[in-house]
């Protein structure tokens, strides 16, 4: 049996991403690579991307939102995902999660990716 009591607070900074990034899926023992689950906290200020514009050949990720207002940029449409809400992906679905420049609060939120695999693709809009 394995049980793993985190606390993101207590976790440092994951990989080189430019938003505060904490992986409590790494911290736990789990390989970022070809893991069942990854899952981390993402803090966004105003004016910042989660990451890029981008999507997954088989990774499904939700957001679940824990404070503030998340903005998830679409092709077709643009979602606003309240505190208590959550945001699912689906494998090849292109999206970009951010905090609007014109925001007044920070956003805190759960990002969970299964399997965690690093199968994310750039997207680019106007190529469609």
């Amino acid at each position: 049996m394995g049980y793993h009591l985190l606390d993101p607070d207590d976790l440092d900074q994951w990989d080189d991403h430019p938003t505060d990034v904490r992986s409590l899926s790494v911290a736990a023992g789990y390989d970022y690579q070809d893991s069942k689950l990854g899952l981390r906290t993402y803090e966004l200020t105003p004016g910042e991307h989660g990451l890029a514009y981008h999507y997954h050949d088989e990774q499904v990720e939700a957001f679940y939102v824990l404070d503030g207002t998340l903005h998830v940029e679409t092709p077709d449409e643009e979602y606003t995902v309240e505190r208590d809400q959550a945001f699912f992906v689906d494998p090849g679905s292109p999206q970009r999660a951010y905090n609007p420049e014109d925001a007044t609060d920070k956003v805190r939120v759960l990002a969970i990716g299964a399997p965690s695999v690093d199968d994310a693709h750039p997207y680019e809009p106007d190529n469609d």
